[in-house]
């Protein structure tokens, strides 16, 4: 069994190019490989507060640094890269539609729906989430239990550029088709956003029912969004926001409720 905490301090001197360089590829596949299944993560709750564990982000920075690209295939079709792709998706109890990609050092947790799709190293999805057409979860992004990501959904990465803290999608959110999150924000649990909602660090939210720009980055728990704009003070111009127009209801958890025959198991004939 590996012990974690010596890992951690092991990557971290690799890091700081004060572990013997011949080690370092060794320390780096134990994390990976921990990380691939799911015994570590980048980022995780504790006390109520999103904390990132950096030394799993700088393991997956170092792979890339001690790792040459090699040729990769499935059937007729060729990949020339650093990391392979996520195998064995039947014992892992995920439902994987032809074209999903998830590369080795993601981690999707069982009774997840993969459609067409791109998941990347260090990411990690929630049970019973389904991850829609064409949507990408970046590098390290941390994405809930019972969330849809609809088509064409694009959560960042924090490979490059380089942010300090991954997209954060907690349980039971919906996302828009076409909506974008990056750098580094939270989604709260519950939340919706709308189709075509864009939402970075700078983007400003703006919460009808308390009738203020709230701090950015950040959307509160089951809020429902809307894309919108504000005026500026002299009236010359609008800059685009993130409007939070109420709280989620029942009408609202009915449009967006989740198909469970789409993430049940298959059915056991009786005997």
């Amino acid at each position: 069994m590996t012990d974690i905490q010596s890992l951690a301090e092991r990557i971290d001197k690799v890091w700081a190019d004060e572990e013997a360089a011949d080690l370092g590829p060794v320390f780096v596949k134990q994390a990976l490989d921990l990380l691939d299944a799911g015994e570590v993560r980048v980022a995780e709750k504790r006390g109520g507060q999103w904390v990132v564990n950096e030394w799993v982000k700088k393991a997956v920075l170092l792979h890339f640094r001690f790792t040459n690209n090699r040729e990769m295939t499935a059937g007729p079709i060729e990949w020339f890269d650093k990391v392979g792709l996520k195998t064995g998706w039947e014992q892992a109890r995920v439902r994987s539609v032809p074209t999903a990609i998830a590369r080795y050092g993601s981690f999707i947790e069982p009774d997840a729906v993969l459609m067409p799709c791109y998941v990347n190293i260090g990411a990690r999805v929630g049970s019973g989430t389904m991850i829609d057409t064409w949507s990408t979860v970046g590098s390290c992004a941390q994405v809930g239990k019972n969330c849809h990501i609809s088509g064409g959904v694009g959560i960042g990465g924090v490979l490059e550029p380089l942010q300090a803290n991954p997209v954060i999608i907690e349980d039971d959110v919906f996302l828009g088709a076409r909506s974008e999150v990056a750098e580094g924000v939270i989604v709260e649990e519950g939340a919706v956003l709308a189709m075509g909602c864009f939402l970075a660090q700078s983007t400003k939210v703006y919460s009808v029912p308390e009738g203020r720009v709230i701090e950015p980055g950040r959307i509160p728990a089951r809020s429902v969004c809307v894309p919108g704009s504000l005026a500026s003070k002299d009236g010359s111009h609008h800059t685009y926001a993130i409007i939070i127009k109420k709280q989620r209801d029942a009408k609202t958890d009915a449009r967006t409720a989740l198909t469970s025959i789409l993430r049940e198991g298959p059915a056991v004939a009786s005997e």
